[in-house]
């Protein structure tokens, strides 16, 4: 070929698109978790009409976040912390990982006493990227399968994967390349930065329950609400330097107790009638969506709004024991009970995704999802196919239902199971294992052997147990009940009087 017909080929080759295909973009994704939020603490409505709740709080930044995504009416988690933020983390039902319970100090269980049960040894230290940790649960963890994928990882607020004094209680340790105010502990003395969020001395770390890794923000009059989110910005504007996507894990204290005023938010509640207990539970609100709101402007005033993917999420239902002035186990209505419950007010979140170009703004989807789900579909919203975990998954993505392109739900049953004691009682709450499949809802009860059917669908408050009344919805329930659990080799508590382990719920 002469030197000529070279040139012209040239010339010609980027036209011709002989030249690699450019990658795709990688999109940037934040996870905004809320710790002990309800169903209902939200001014934008998930059930069929507004209720009281929906008009008491201001949460404008979820307003917006919905007006430009989907909303997910039946998002469920666990009725406690440490199970759903392994799940998370994890891709695996409680049933499997068993960390079932509140996780803190090494090798200590946080169960409540019994007269008639036993709890199973349960795995008390949590979640860790190593399995030489005794009485845990060992899994490649999400943040590290993104980092692992091209992605900036950032951990801002709670962790509460790992107990003190083990590997998991870092997440520097589990896959983040940022960690701001996460340790061991799933709770904070204080809020106040006049009281150095819960440490006894300015500059120092109190544990368990003293924040780490604020301290420049100590003696100040700030919310850590707000302090978390300062530095979470700082920590994207290091992101954006490395040129890689980001996964910020927004994982908020907030609004778990105790409760406290924030001042810039306070006042009004107070004007507006509220005991004074709700109105700084109201402030929390507002304060934890003044965050996403300035994260939303964040994404704006940085061009990075059409890249970014936001989901929404609640750990476990809404908190509905004293401090909380007025009846308690109502605070999520028309959901029965709170936090800690086998019952919708202990179990289904506020959800709510914005994916760009991908979401159809102000959607809805009534479709169920469980919070091991999210791992798939995180890890299918970032274009991560191929990777490999050294535990099995158990949640399946939502992806189709964003998209919606299909759904995961259909001939789906969720799996819950509790065989612990979280020390409050209520509606609901004790060592239990659920189904639900479709409408039906089958809780099983480990102390007395007795079953709560409901349909979710007529009775959402469920205040109707059709156990009696459908025998034969109990038996089919039962059944699959027991066969998940036994499949994932379940824990199960036993009688302290006949030393006996609790039946299956299908041999009752």
């Amino acid at each position: 070929m002469t030197k000529k017909w070279l040139a012209y080929l040239g010339l010609f080759l980027p036209v011709m698109g002989v030249c690699k295909e450019k990658p795709k973009e990688q999109p940037n994704i934040i996870f905004f978790l809320v710790d002990d939020m309800g169903w209902q603490d939200t001014s934008v409505p998930f059930w069929k009409e507004k209720t009281e709740f929906n008009e008491r709080y201001n949460t404008p930044g979820m307003e917006r976040l919905a007006s430009e995504g989907m909303m997910f009416t039946q998002a469920y988690a666990c009725a406690v912390c440490s199970p759903t933020r392994v799940s998370l983390m994890s891709g695996m039902n409680a049933a499997r990982h068993r960390v079932t319970n509140w996780t803190l100090r090494r090798n200590a269980s946080v169960d409540g006493k019994s007269k008639v049960l036993s709890y199973p040894k349960w795995n008390v230290n949590g979640l860790q990227p190593t399995d030489s940790i005794e009485n845990s649960a060992y899994a490649t963890m999400l943040p590290q399968v993104l980092k692992d994928n091209g992605y900036f990882t950032i951990h801002c607020g709670k962790a509460h994967f790992g107990a003190m004094n083990t590997p998991g209680e870092d997440p520097l340790t589990c896959g983040f390349d940022v960690n701001i105010a996460g340790h061991a502990a799933g709770g904070l003395g204080s809020y106040l930065g006049e009281q150095n969020f819960g440490n006894k001395e300015k500059g120092g770390h109190t544990q368990p329950w003293g924040v780490p890794g604020l301290e420049k923000y100590h003696g100040d009059s700030i919310f850590i609400t707000e302090a978390m989110t300062i530095e979470a910005m700082k920590a994207l504007d290091k992101a954006r330097a490395t040129d890689k996507p980001f996964y910020l894990y927004m994982a908020h204290y907030a609004v778990h107790i105790p409760l406290m005023a924030d001042r810039r938010f306070y006042q009004k509640y107070i004007d507006m009638g509220l005991p004074q207990s709700e109105a700084k539970y109201a402030s929390m609100v507002e304060a934890m969506d003044k965050s996403l709101m300035d994260l939303q402007k964040y994404l704006d005033d940085n061009d990075l709004d059409d890249n970014t993917i936001i989901l929404f999420m609640s750990d476990n239902g809404g908190f509905s024991l004293r401090p909380r002035a007025g009846e308690q186990h109502t605070h999520n209505s028309p959901l029965n009970s709170g936090k800690g419950s086998a019952y919708e007010g202990g179990i289904r979140e506020p959800m709510i995704v914005k994916w760009p170009g991908k979401v159809r703004p102000k959607s809805k989807c009534n479709d169920y999802l469980m919070i091991e789900d999210f791992y798939p579909s995180i890890l299918e919203m970032a274009g991560v196919k191929k990777y490999k975990t050294v535990q099995p998954i158990d949640g399946e993505s939502f992806v189709p239902m964003l998209t919606e392109k299909g759904t995961t739900a259909k001939g789906r049953s969720l799996y819950w199971h509790f065989p612990n004691n979280w020390g409050p009682t209520g509606p609901g709450i004790g060592a239990t294992s659920t189904v639900r499949n479709g409408d039906w809802k089958l809780v099983y009860w480990y102390k007395d052997q007795h079953f709560d059917l409901f349909n979710i669908k007529e009775d959402i408050g469920e205040q109707n147990n059709l156990a009696k009344e459908n025998p034969k919805m109990v038996k089919k329930l039962a059944k699959q009940l027991g066969n998940y659990l036994r499949s994932v080799d379940a824990q199960r508590p036993t009688y302290k009087e006949s030393g006996k382990v609790a039946p299956w719920p299908d041999e009752v």
